[in-house]
């Protein structure tokens, strides 16, 4: 198979295994990628699995035509990738190992050699000289194994990702990527959140035009869209809207109430239900799952003084992976001393930032009318943000909403009339209740200012303590006149004014229509009334002191002199900092930036 002129992929296709690494099933079996660059050096990139030895290598030399290949890169020394080092040095006498010294360690226990006269070793920021092909090797311990280099092509802007950006399945069999490359991730690489986020910082720093990783298919369009993807996956952030409901039940009783429950989930705006029975299920799919969504209900029976095996397993595979950033409910069910919650609770209570969602549901035996009445009010504790997003459900004129209003972060939405646009902005404050009047400062600078003068109208939507920090870069650190900040958004909400308010990240939206407005010199002060108010979670208002403490990434300031912006973290080196200076990434001026150290 071709990829480019010179870089040809020789992997091959496993459809004679079932369990990949013994536990996760692979209906379509799985792809081993190994790919060859021709230049004037010639270099394999990884082996393949010990099963496909000669396919392998009849593919090698097809390609090499009669040439010798001068290296073998050696970027995981998992046996899936590595297990034919051996037996492609006796072929190729000439060649060269190029790897980390952690992998020649770790051939020395599998091959019983560190190849120390046929091998280069390598680290980060170190290149290999091909011709017109220069590789760059990128670090990537515990992505996921301590040994891991990804490998850069400079010439044709090729990231060899390793393990990186895989999916089951062979590629001879058609399948959407993203499921499988969800369960994929999760399973393999899901502990390992903080090791990705440091290697897509990485990448970052690359001009990439395909990424080519050692499982599943080459990518080459959208690139935005995976590494956006990796980056939700690792960051532990919530990938989808929904509700998850695993379970187990004995004598159907705890089924009958998770069936209850999921018909009250779906009445009550629930945008996906997804649900799985433990005992029968695909345990990897329930797991994928469960960091998919945000909201997971856990309901199983009180079992020997524990709670059922299937749910014991599946607790601990979440715990292992670092769930985190979650709302979590609970059924249990027991005849005389139920435990189940308890025992829940109790296993997930070392991760980070889970709210575990009231009423818990205990059943004794059956469900009762008792019981029927606390899966309703548990329902609607799940789904309070569903229906107030719904245009039918929602309390339109709920003035709680303005509860939210403190010296917090907000975004603020608004729309010229071509595109929808979105600004982040700190001073909103609440003037009046009778008449309900709401004050809000933008800055001039902003187009969102020169947009609000002209319509008279915006929605304020009030950020909550789960908003990312990606959040703050949409909307604060571009301008809304030359960037669509909404144009990776699908079926936008829209309030009775017509305009956006965000589906995520937020726990109350108002309307605001401008009924004054006075002129601040830098800003200007927007009065006006409300003409229509949501609450739609009871999430803790985001506020610009939470965000600083823990929404914000620190800055690196060792070594540098000079000063730092206290809202986006944008360094200014130099002695003295103009008193006229705007930051260029959030346009705040110098009595927002500190001196460095």
């Amino acid at each position: 198979m071709e990829i480019t002129s010179d870089i040809k992929y020789v992997g091959v296709n496993d459809h004679q295994v079932d369990l990949f690494e013994g536990q996760y099933k692979v209906p379509n079996g799985m792809s081993y990628n190994s790919y060859v660059i021709l230049d004037e050096k010639i270099c394999v990139m990884d082996t393949v699995d010990q099963h496909f030895t000669h396919e392998w290598l009849d593919n090698i030399q097809n390609v090499l035509n009669g040439k010798e290949p001068d290296y073998l890169v050696v970027q995981h020394m998992e046996p899936d990738h590595s297990a034919n080092i051996a037996n492609f040095m006796k072929l190729f006498e000439k060649a060269t190992i190029v790897s980390s010294q952690k992998a020649f360690e770790m051939m020395l226990n599998y091959f019983g050699t560190e190849y120390e006269d046929r091998r280069i070793v390598i680290k980060e920021g170190d290149t290999l000289e091909l011709g017109k092909h220069t590789l760059a090797f990128v670090a990537a311990p515990m992505v996921h194994w301590p040994e891991v280099m990804m490998t850069y092509d400079t010439y044709e802007k090729a990231l060899f990702s390793a393990d990186g950006f895989g999916k089951f399945g062979a590629l001879d069999r058609d399948e959407d990527w993203l499921d499988e490359a969800r369960r994929y991730y999760i399973g393999i690489v899901g502990k390992y959140g903080k090791q990705v986020q440091a290697v897509l910082k990485k990448a970052a720093d690359l001009q990439i035009l395909m990424i080519l990783p050692l499982h599943g298919p080459m990518l080459y369009k959208n690139l935005p869209y995976y590494l956006d993807l990796y980056n939700t996956w690792s960051s532990y952030d919530v990938e989808k809207d929904g509700v998850v409901v695993c379970y187990t039940s004995v004598y159907g009783h705890t089924k009958a109430a998770v069936e209850k429950l999921v018909d009250q989930l779906k009445a009550d705006n629930a945008p996906e239900v997804k649900v799985y029975d433990l005992a029968r299920c695909d345990m990897s799919e329930a797991v994928a799952a469960a960091f998919a969504y945000g909201k997971l209900v856990l309901a199983t029976t009180t079992y020997n003084a524990d709670i059922y095996p299937f749910m014991k397993e599946f607790i601990n595979h979440l715990t292992e992976r670092n769930f985190q950033n979650r709302k979590v409910a609970f059924i249990e069910n027991g005849s005389w001393a139920p435990l189940a919650a308890k025992t829940m609770k109790e296993m997930l209570s070392k991760q980070n930032n889970l709210t575990f969602v009231e009423p818990v549901i205990h059943i004794k035996s059956a469900m009762n009318d008792a019981n029927r009445d606390e899966i309703e009010r548990l329902s609607k504790a799940l789904c309070i943000d569903y229906l107030a997003r719904d245009e039918k459900q929602a309390n339109k004129n709920d003035m709680k909403a303005l509860f939210s209003i403190g010296y917090g972060l907000y975004v603020v939405t608004s729309n010229d009339g071509k595109k929808d646009n979105g600004l982040i902005v700190n001073t909103v404050a609440q003037l009046t209740d009778n008449p309900f009047r709401v004050m809000v400062s933008i800055n001039k600078d902003n187009y969102s200012h020169h947009v609000i003068k002209q319509t008279g109208i915006m929605n304020v939507n009030c950020l909550n303590t789960d908003a990312p920090f990606k959040v703050f870069k949409q909307f604060g650190f571009q301008s809304g006149r030359t960037v669509d900040k909404f144009r990776n958004e699908k079926d936008l909400l829209r309030s009775d004014n017509g305009l956006v308010f965000l589906p995520s990240y937020i726990n109350a939206f108002f309307s605001l229509k401008v009924e004054d407005y006075k002129d601040l010199g830098t800003h200007g002060m927007f009065i006006c009334s409300v003409t229509e108010a949501r609450v739609i979670n009871k999430v803790e208002t985001m506020t610009y002191t939470y965000y600083q403490n823990n929404v914000k990434p620190k800055p690196e300031t060792q070594g540098k002199k000079g000063w730092v912006c206290k809202v986006c973290g944008y360094i200014y080196e130099g002695d003295e900092l103009p008193d006229d200076f705007i930051c260029p990434l959030c346009k705040h001026g110098a009595s927002d930036f500190e001196p460095i150290g």
